[in-house]
């Protein structure tokens, strides 16, 4: 069995500088190495293996022993490679195989014991039932099976951001020099100022991808015109919106492209020193930018004098402890200087003034990994795309009560619908779509009667969200609205830091508002009836004085969650107040139980587990619970075994 990995010549700094300084590279030496790692054909089975963290969730570790395993056993001579994920996290484990002359082939769910039989078929000349599709090949493709970007998740898909995801090597550098990588970094080192490279990025129309949407390039050219001896770059891969990964599959699947683009927006700055602020959590994302920063650096295309340019660039991996709160960039730079994660106020702006006091600019993980191709393929071939306000495409992580969630790149415009539908294939099990929640924990929940809308930084502000860095959580009607709208406010006070007043105080006190919403009239005591309805009277005021008084970004946008449901669904609000009921049945203090007595066998289980002592009946007759004494504890629910037992 051989190894993917490619020669170390390739790595050779002489070698790289002279293949990226020619405008294709194809008369060179290095073409030859390069040509098989594109795989356009192959010269011995190649098996991939999708081990990012989903795929690895999902049992790739297992898949991947069990075909090295086989292909050993066996004496098969065949290439195995580690991939990141390709978006279908719904699919996972996934495995590629593509055989000599043959298209690449992708099948979904391998588990270790379907190993055997797959690889069997497939090296045989067979491909058996459930293949998602295959690659666009020059020879011979399979009968009978599907383009791959003909299946629907895919399909309405434009992927310029994960171009590379799930089909490279992560972990080889020759495999991204082989599909262009560094020819960006080349270009604008070698023929372009770094007003120039501002300038470019700036007429894209490429704007933050970490929800504030500003600008890009005039982000960059007020660092670059900002006096100060040092300049920093900053990549923000801290991504702590629950249901968010975006940030994370990029890293996994292709380093060098996050590199590369921290490379041109350094240069573009005047900055010698850049960090990447990433989450602790994310173990697999750290080791293999590690990796990719040490081949890199052995390439000559980090450190000093870069491709011979005179410009230096050291990049340094910074893991923060997760605070959310550190994704609004002023807390980010105080984490980064060893302090207490904490906004402050602003003007000045990083740009002016930052990390250590110079100027600093902070740019996610999927805006920098934009940047590449645009100095690549110019301003003009990336805002060609888009709504004339937001250019270029957009990734989501899809997640949720979706048939297929996983991560999926569209052009700005695309519609909400096409995304769950088209791509997601809407609420699986029959389910009735009810809302989908955009923007994390500071955006807002929109309903299925503006599901048309347009994507773009503009659109969304007119229904109550934001872009954010693109968590799109879908929900169906078995979601309680007030109880979504509590579990977000629930992490937003946890995760505040405390040091303004409006946040610390405010979100705790819109969280005690919903506890009391949800709480059944026999868990009250004293005046708490009173003081429920006298919290519902002022839940909305409360939450635009957050919205209003908060320091920081983070603390501005807290009470989203709580005004976008109350706009769009004050009905389910209505009935958790004044009938004390929750629609849903999720709000389990609000939750009615009754025994129907047609299928009451008298058997007398939820009796004997009952204890308020609730449930009355003969033994052999039906039974059924006195209203007075039941504690809703849901204990007869879980004891009944002829599904009697029924809530309200």
């Amino acid at each position: 069995m051989h190894s993917a990995a490619p020669p170390s010549s390739i790595l050779d700094q002489r070698v790289v500088a002279e293949w990226l300084r020619e405008p294709d590279g194809s008369g060179h030496a290095m073409a030859r190495m390069l040509a098989p790692l594109r795989r356009d054909d192959v010269i011995r089975p190649v098996i991939f293996v999708g081990t990012g963290t989903c795929g690895l969730g999902a049992g790739a570790a297992k898949t991947l022993t069990a075909i090295r395993s086989h292909l050993a056993a066996h004496a098969i001579d065949a290439d195995v490679v580690e991939v990141g994920c390709i978006g279908l996290c719904s699919a996972e484990p996934i495995v590629e195989i593509q055989i000599p002359g043959r298209p690449r082939v992708m099948f979904p769910r391998v588990d270790a014991g379907g190993v055997p039989a797959l690889l069997d078929a497939v090296l045989g000349g067979t491909i058996p039932d459930g293949a998602l599709g295959q690659h666009p090949h020059d020879g011979n493709g399979w009968p009978g099976v599907r383009p791959l970007q003909d299946h629907p998740f895919f399909a309405p898909q434009t992927r310029w951001v994960l171009a590379n995801c799930g089909l490279i090597d992560p972990g080889s550098m020759g495999e991204y020099l082989a599909r262009d990588g560094y020819r960006a970094q080349a270009k604008a080192l070698g023929t372009m100022t770094s007003q120039d490279v501002c300038g470019t990025v700036e007429e894209s129309g490429l704007r933050g991808r970490g929800g504030g949407g500003f600008l890009t390039g005039r982000k960059w050219r007020f660092a670059l015109t900002a006096p100060g001896d040092r300049k920093y770059l900053i990549c923000n891969a801290d991504e702590g919106d629950p249901g968010a990964f975006m940030d994370r599959a990029v890293i996994e699947g292709d380093p060098h492209r996050l590199l590369e683009g921290m490379a041109i927006a350094a240069y573009a700055i005047g900055a010698t020193k850049a960090y990447v602020y990433i989450r602790a959590e994310y173990p697999l994302a750290i080791a293999r930018l590690k990796t990719a920063l040490s081949q890199a650096h052995e390439a000559g295309l980090l450190g000093h004098n870069i491709l011979d340019s005179g410009f230096n660039l050291e990049i340094v991996i910074k893991q923060g402890a997760g605070a959310f709160v550190c994704g609004e960039e002023t807390a980010l730079i105080a984490s980064i200087e060893g302090r207490r994660g904490m906004p402050k106020p602003r003007p000045p702006y990083p740009a002016v003034r930052g990390l250590f006091d110079k100027p600093t600019v902070i740019n996610n993980v999927e805006t920098l990994a934009n940047v590449p191709q645009i100095v690549r393929l110019g301003a003009d071939w990336f805002n060609s795309l888009g709504t004339a306000s937001s250019k270029g495409t957009k990734v989501f992580a899809l997640s949720g009560k979706v048939a297929r969630t996983g991560l999926v790149e569209v052009a700005m415009g695309t519609s909400l619908r096409q995304i769950v539908f088209d791509i997601g294939g809407g609420p699986p099990d029959g389910r009735s779509f009810k809302a989908v929640q955009i923007g994390g924990p500071s955006g807002g929940c929109i309903p299925e009667s503006h599901l048309d809308i347009d994507i773009d930084y503009e659109s969304l502000k007119t229904v109550g969200a934001i872009m954010g860095s693109g968590g799109l959580v879908v929900m169906d009607d078995a979601n309680c609205m007030v109880d979504v709208a509590k579990f977000f406010m629930d992490f937003i006070q946890r995760e505040s830091c405390g040091k303004c007043i409006p946040c610390r105080e405010g979100t705790r006190r819109l969280l005690e508002m919903l506890e009391a919403i949800t709480r059944a009239r026999r868990s009250e005591h004293g005046v708490q009836a009173l003081e429920r309805f006298r919290g519902i009277v002022n839940l909305e005021r409360l939450a635009e004085v957050i919205k209003d008084t908060s320091l920081c970004g983070l603390g501005q946008t807290a009470p989203n969650p709580v005004l976008s449901t109350l706009r769009w669904f004050r009905d389910e609000y209505e009935a958790h107040v004044f009938e004390r009921r929750c629609p849903a049945g999720v709000c389990k203090e609000l939750l009615v139980y009754r025994i129907d007595q047609s299928r009451c066998t008298g058997c007398t289980a939820c009796a004997r587990k009952c204890p308020a002592e609730a449930i009355m009946g003969a033994p052999k007759s039906p039974h059924y619970i006195v209203p007075e004494r039941c504690i809703g504890c849901g204990a007869c629910l879980e004891a009944c075994r002829f599904d009697a037992v029924v809530t309200e």
